[in-house]
């Protein structure tokens, strides 16, 4: 067994080695005109810690007449190669003396030189404690993590999180850099929680960025530059769920760009917009028995029961949320009311008394003196009674602006056996603390969940509150 200090002695003895000048016996010329630096190495060391230098050296002896050998290494900057040699002779970097976007050149260098272990650290290093800036940097992070079959975590983290992320992943995006993969890549994501006009409205702004040359103004718009528009996003155009637009939006957001769509599906979405029953803003007040949330809130909620749910009841929804005819006002005539404060009273006998032996509930608070709406959804039947009961695939949610459903956290049960408390004295209750309810007042304080739905953990008062129940029939 190796101590760690006669690893860490061995380290310092061979950097010491490094940066004396008396006995290496190869010189590397680094960079190019006019930014070149010239390093100073030793063959043995080289050769055993690289394949890239062993090849080069197998085939470029020492020479007996006394010349060094002398590399040359033109696209490699001299500051990274300096990271670099330091990690063949020492086998460590000093992190936290480089920015993240001088680690993505380590990396790349790494590779060049054939570091296989230095690639895996520097992948798990960027992945575990440079999360936010792969996300504002994502496009560049994810055109060079597939640029490299090396970069093979790097590559899973950028799968992951376009599947688990898509909504932040496009507002973080530089749209004129943005590959066409990655905007497909979003767009196709089951997990976006971004409404379909929102998804129309960045894939027209991804076709512009791709094209400075046209006219900022539509009607200045010849008939060459819808062309060329057209041509740019052919391939995005097919991921839209245009069935999920309201008519006005139609109107508004699409038909101005209607030479960019092919005839049959401009055909196939008039002939949709103009059936009044495939106009769910005209039916909202039909189908969303609610003073609280809308018909958007509504849908978003029914993505997030969707997403990652296990059970058999819920993946009726999947199929509901997917389809092309007039699913979406169906979905919404399943969103039953069972409760509301203002009808039936706050108080928690009231609550178990209509709730107890329900299933699959989402609660919906409006915050008094505030556009907030707060909320959660049990998958399991409520109680009475004093004590946790176990869901997984139970969240709570928040949106700071009722008429804003992008301003939202979602925050999905992290400890499942405190998914949900049941106790008499209180109404809804998420991980007992999370999100509770207590006649008109309420509190928050993250405990049982991934996340704190609001930035306080004060008291808050209740104006109205309502309890749906997911129906399947």
């Amino acid at each position: 067994m190796i101590d760690d200090k006669v690893l860490q002695n061995l380290s310092k003895n061979l950097l010491e080695i490094l940066e004396d000048d008396e006995y290496y016996d190869i010189i590397i010329e680094v960079g190019s005109d006019p930014y070149v630096k010239i390093f100073r190495a030793h063959m043995a060391i080289l050769y055993y810690r690289s394949p890239y230098f062993r090849s080069i050296l197998s085939t470029n002896k020492k020479k007996n007449d006394g010349t060094l050998t002398h590399i040359k290494l033109p696209n490699i900057l001299p500051e990274t190669f300096q990271v670099i040699l330091r990690y063949i002779y020492g086998g460590v970097v000093s992190w936290d003396e480089y920015d993240a976007s001088d680690i993505i050149k380590i990396l790349v260098s790494a590779s060049e030189l054939n570091l296989q272990e230095l690639i895996i650290l520097v992948q798990f290093y960027l992945i575990e404690n440079k999360s936010e800036w792969i996300e504002l940097n994502f496009n560049d992070v994810y055109q060079t993590s597939f640029g490299n079959n090396s970069f093979s975590e790097l590559q899973k983290y950028c799968n992951d999180l376009t599947s688990k992320a898509p909504d932040k992943i496009f507002r973080s995006l530089d749209l004129s850099s943005t590959s066409e993969k990655v905007i497909i890549s979003l767009i196709q994501s089951e997990n976006i929680q971004i409404r379909a006009i929102q998804v129309w409205d960045y894939i027209i702004k991804w076709g512009y960025a791709q094209n400075s040359e046209l006219p900022s103004d539509l009607k200045n718009f010849s008939e060459e530059d819808f062309n060329i528009l057209k041509n740019s996003l052919q391939k995005c155009i097919s991921y839209v769920n245009f069935h999920n637009l309201t008519s006005a939006e139609f109107l508004d957001k699409v038909l101005p760009y209607k030479k960019i769509l092919s005839d049959e599906l401009l055909d196939h979405l008039i002939h949709h917009f103009m059936n009044p029953s495939n106009r769910p803003e005209e039916n909202n007040s039909n189908h969303i028995d609610s003073k609280i949330i809308t018909f958007q809130h509504a849908e978003l909620i029914l993505k997030w029961i969707n997403t990652n749910s296990s059970s058999t009841y819920t993946s009726i929804f999947r199929k509901w949320i997917y389809k092309d005819t007039t699913d979406t006002t169906q979905k919404l005539q399943n969103f039953k009311l069972l409760l509301r404060g203002t009808r039936d009273g706050f108080t928690p006998e009231k609550f178990h008394e209509i709730c107890d032996d329900q299933s699959h509930t989402v609660t919906i608070v409006k915050l008094q003196d505030s556009n907030e709406i707060l909320g959660g959804y049990n998958p399991i039947a409520w109680k009475s009674g004093q004590n946790f009961d176990t869901a997984k695939d139970s969240f709570i949610f928040s949106f700071k602006d009722n008429n804003n459903i992008e301003n939202h956290i979602l925050s999905r049960v992290k400890f499942e056996w405190l998914a949900v408390y049941n106790f008499d004295g209180v109404g809804s209750s998420f991980g007992g603390a999370d999100l509770t309810l207590n006649n008109e007042m309420g509190s928050c304080s993250q405990w049982a969940y991934e996340n704190p739905i609001r930035e306080t953990n004060d008291t808050f008062f209740c104006a109205e509150y309502e309890v749906f129940q997911i129906t399947s029939d």
